[in-house]
Formats: C-alpha cells, sequence, structure tokens
C-alpha cells in the first residue's frame, strides 16, 4: 500500500487519533537538515525518524488517510525573508478544527480541535510567531485546507526530496490575516516574550540530537 513495508503500514495504523500521530512526530527529533536541505516523503520520515514541519504535515496527512480522514496542509504564511513559512495537518473532531505540527519551539504547535473555522485556527498561531532578534511579528496569511490527494500517492514512499509538492504548497494563494490599515498597529513581542520562547527542543548536533530535558 503506498509502496509502504507491512510494518510501516502498521506503524501508522497504530497512530489511530491525532493525538497519537502528535506524540509520534513529538518523540522524533527535528530535522535540522544538517547535510542538506530535505523534503522527505512519510516514508522517509519513518525511516530516518526526524522531521521538519511540512515532512511532518505530510506525514501526519497519511496517518489521517489511513483513518479513513482527508490528507489535508494548511500552510501559513510570513512577511519576512527572515522567518520560514510553517505548514500542519488538519483534523476535524465534532465539526471543529485541530492541527498536528512538528516544530523546534515552544510555539507554532499542535491545536486541539477547538476552532470552528480555519481562520480562527490560523489567527491562533499569530500572537507567537514572530523574529526571535527582533520579537517582529510575521504571520501575514493562510491557505484553504489543501488537500494532497491531488498528487497522487506516489510521494509517500517516495526516496527523492518532494520539492514539486512543497512549491505548490508555497504557492497556493494566501488568504490575508491583518486587516488592511492595521499593518502599522501590530506591536512587537517583548523581550521578556522571546526569551521565554527562544528555548530549542532539539539540539542541533550531527551525530545525535539530543532532547533537552
Amino acid at each position: 500500500m503506498y509502496g509502504l513495508t507491512d510494518k510501516e503500514i502498521s506503524i501508522l495504523k497504530k497512530l489511530d487519533i491525532p493525538q497519537k500521530i502528535q506524540d509520534f512526530l513529538d518523540r522524533i527529533p527535528y530535522n535540522h537538515e544538517l547535510k542538506g536541505e530535505t523534503c522527505m516523503s512519510p516514508k522517509r520520515v519513518l525511516e530516518e525518524r526526524r522531521a521538519h514541519c511540512i515532512e511532518a504535515a505530510m506525514f501526519a496527512s497519511i496517518a489521517l488517510m489511513l483513518q479513513g480522514r482527508p490528507p489535508l496542509v494548511l500552510s501559513l504564511k510570513v512577511t519576512s525573508a527572515d522567518d520560514d513559512y510553517h505548514a500542519v495537518a488538519l483534523f476535524k473532531e465534532n465539526g471543529y478544527w485541530g492541527a498536528i505540527s512538528k516544530t523546534n519551539h515552544a510555539v507554532l504547535r499542535y491545536r486541539d480541535p477547538i476552532y470552528k473555522t480555519i481562520r480562527e485556527l490560523a489567527l491562533s498561531y499569530f500572537h507567537e510567531y514572530y523574529l526571535g532578534s527582533s520579537g517582529q511579528k510575521t504571520l501575514r496569511g493562510y491557505t484553504r485546507p489543501i488537500n494532497l490527494k491531488k498528487f497522487g500517492t506516489k510521494w509517500v514512499s517516495e526516496e527523492m526530496d518532494l520539492w514539486k509538492i512543497a512549491e505548490s504548497i508555497y504557492v497556493t494563494k494566501h488568504i490575508d490575516i491583518i486587516p488592511k490599515g492595521n499593518e502599522k498597529l501590530i506591536r512587537n513581542a517583548t523581550p521578556f516574550e522571546r526569551k521565554v520562547t527562544n528555548v530549542e527542543e532539539w539540539l542541533r548536533n550531527e551525530n545525535i540530537n539530543q532532547m533537552i530535558k
């Protein structure tokens, strides 16, 4: 199935609720791309046991699809060249949206299914989405849910990096978050806020990623 081994399918099927998918992603190291940029398939994430945000979002979407849910990804757009877009996998429970997310900091993480709309969920990331150096808040937009089924299924076990899918997600039209005329009213995060959210969960180490206890 999807080019995955029976063992890999078994692992994914054990992640039978969104919380278990998030727990799995929390246990594996963050992919610091120390040997070059990657966009690994879910199969490679299982093999290498590491992931960054879009790799984790695609991995989570396949685990969700095995639960009979649509494999949906949400892209969050930033304004600054010094910051990165973020991607999460979406799920819905009793009519409310939640998100599965992989990050190396204390924010931009899992969202419980309490959001009535995608906009509500996207806005939950706004306040803490800022540059650690200046406190500039950079989140500016979000996409409608992107169904990964449109890319087929071969990518699930692809050995090559999935740059075409990443680019397609990146260039998808984003809906603006900040009302026109209110851009100048956005206040930077304070030095205290930047200090308490600047801790990294996984250290950068070429041989082993060690979790900070």
